[in-house]
């Protein structure tokens, strides 16, 4: 599992509304709709304690018949409709908006991580982005949905249901009102705590995502060693500790929320008492006593949102920090965007030096070499020596450290990212396939090539055998990762996927490595004939690979330590002779 720092990078300029800001202005209209919709529920909500006041009033003075009893109760329906309209459009429009912004946030997310360099996700976690991607994202829809609706609630819903009880008695009012400096203080300190803990909790939850995504990805291994006790408990030790976070989250919003009851019972009992007394000595009748109770039960709904608003704010805040620094994060290659003028030179490596961190270890050291169109280009070496890297910079999956890459004369740091890789028809070295059809990964990248296109790469790939055995051909279904075909098979429709994808600049990276050997013969001859007028490199552990390249270099600790063609190296005694000695032994004795 990658490992990740634990020092949380606070957002830069992209901070927190200013995330949601177009969005809000895009949807203007509708969460403008939204509110009128809101205020006039909350609003119809007020005139029903009147109602009451008056039927209790009529009541006890035996003022009213059965008549006006029915009248109230329809005007009290009427309101109820109305609300139940009124909520809907609310609903509508502000949950709706807040589900626009969840998406806007997810693909704007989504486009800026695909934008980001390869550097960038050697250090970060897959179960970090997921969280990203899918929690944090939730997080920022309830803040702006219903921790919208709450303050609303809170502010004009709360504030109108004090002038309605000041109009009825406003010394009990005073008195009502007595809990809600402490409600206040209560919420300003309860917040801060909140956002640091929601942080937390969001932090675990991307290592917990991580680590089950990961065992579900090497379940094959664990099973094969006999793992699963030991995949369990480390599953669980994540587990215990995203509950821990979530427990010490619990401790202050489960004492947050009872806090908020509490000090709304203390009203309600100050009211009971005081009002009761004043209703005994006739300072109010018994129907504002019940209004006013009624009044006090709305007050409590934004009492209590207003500590809601406080957890859904803090919690979507916290989540917009997080997606913040990744929109701050800047990749690592600079595209100027603009098309090069070509001169025609070739392809040059010029004193080329790389690591992946700043003044760390050079895994490759003062490379130098050219190549012209037509030419083949073979790299071989030991593991570690430099060779996938190497071809990675051609297509700036990767940056020089220093010196630099010519295309043609042209400093490929100078060219447009898109039109670079345009250039490019990449096969790496471990297959990736995409879960869904043989047809669907083969047409990755030239997705209007046509059948006899496909079908035509399959047989360069040494591939379409394999697809006529399958019952459904080129629609067969590969599951995830590829998990059905064999791993040569894979290898193989990733080869099929480069020749399909014809380039000028052609990079395959050990493409006969899981492979038999006269599949690779055949394939290596398919390679070879691509050479016309292209730029054809081939990174191999095995030298059959690269024997007939116009060009070989040895890499060892990421320099050239041997050059030439195959006979030349032949003759130096070297590396490549004595690794061509061995496989040539090893193919002989496979042979009999």
């Amino acid at each position: 599992m990658k490992k990740k720092s634990h020092i949380i990078k606070e957002p830069g300029a992209s901070t927190a509304f200013s995330l949601i800001r177009p969005y809000f202005r895009e949807n203007i209209l509708l969460i403008l709709s939204g509110l009128v919709f809101l205020v006039f529920a909350d609003a119809l909500q007020l005139f029903i304690p009147r109602i009451i006041k008056w039927t209790i009033d009529d009541l006890t003075m035996f003022r009213q018949g059965g008549t006006w009893l029915l009248h109230y109760a329809l005007a009290i329906s009427c309101i109820a409709l109305l609300i139940a309209c009124f909520r809907y459009g609310w609903r509508r429009c502000l949950i709706g908006t807040s589900r626009r912004i969840e998406e806007g946030l997810r693909d704007r997310l989504f486009t800026h991580i695909q934008a980001l360099s390869a550097g960038y996700f050697s250090r970060t976690s897959t179960g970090d982005l997921m969280a990203h991607a899918t929690n944090d994202i939730t997080n920022v829809r309830m803040a702006t949905g219903m921790g919208m609706v709450a303050m609303i609630d809170a502010v004009f819903l709360g504030s109108s249901t004090i002038v309605f009880m000041i109009w009825i008695n406003g010394w009990l009012t005073l008195f009502a009102l007595i809990p809600m400096p402490l409600i206040v203080v209560s919420a300003r300190m309860f917040s801060r705590i909140m956002h640091a803990r929601y942080r937390d909790v969001q932090a675990t939850f991307s290592e917990l995502t991580e680590g089950v995504r990961e065992r579900f990805s090497g379940i094959r291994i664990i099973k094969a060693y006999t793992r699963e006790e030991d995949s369990s408990a480390q599953v669980e030790k994540l587990s215990r500790t995203f509950v821990k976070k979530n427990i010490d989250l619990i401790r202050i919003t489960g004492s947050f929320f009872p806090l908020m009851m509490m000090f709304s019972n203390l009203s309600l009992t100050i009211v009971i008492y005081l009002g009761g007394r004043q209703t005994i000595f006739g300072d109010i009748s018994a129907g504002d006593l019940v209004a006013f109770i009624s009044y006090l039960g709305l007050l409590t709904w934004p009492m209590m949102a207003l500590g809601w608003m406080t957890n859904l704010i803090q919690r979507g805040r916290a989540s917009l920090d997080r997606i913040a620094v990744i929109l701050d994060e800047k990749p690592d290659l600079e595209d100027p965007g603009h098309p090069p003028v070509f001169h025609q030179a070739g392809l040059c490596f010029e004193s080329v030096c790389f690591s992946f961190s700043p003044g760390g270890r050079r895994i490759l050291d003062d490379i130098s070499l050219s190549m012209e169109p037509g030419q083949i280009l073979g790299v071989v070496g030991p593991p570690g020596s430099g060779k996938s890297t190497l071809l990675s910079l051609v297509s700036r999956i990767f940056d020089v450290t220093s010196g630099r890459v010519t295309l043609d004369g042209q400093n490929i740091r100078d060219m447009g990212l898109a039109h670079l890789r345009n250039r490019i028809s990449f096969m790496p070295q471990e297959p990736f396939l995409f879960e869904g059809r043989i047809r669907d990964n083969i047409l990755i990248g030239n997705m209007d090539a046509q059948e006899y296109g496909m079908l035509e790469a399959a047989k360069k790939a040494f591939l379409l055998g394999d697809i006529k055995q399958f019952k459904y051909g080129l629609d067969t279904l590969v599951g995830e990762k590829g998990v059905i075909l064999s791993g040569g098979q894979k290898q193989r429709v990733a080869l099929a996927r480069a020749l399909l994808h014809d380039r000028d600049i052609m990079i395959f990276d050990d493409p006969i490595s899981q492979v038999d050997t006269q599949t690779a013969a055949g394939i290596i001859d398919s390679l070879s004939s691509f050479a016309k007028n292209k730029y054809v490199l081939i990174s191999s552990h095995r030298i059959s690979a690269v024997k007939r390249a116009h060009e070989i270099i040895v890499l060892d600790q990421g320099r050239i330590v041997e050059r030439g063609n195959h006979d030349t190296l032949m003759g130096l005694g070297g590396y490549y002779a004595r690794t061509s000695g061995l496989q040539d032994m090893e193919e002989d004795n496979y042979a009999v």
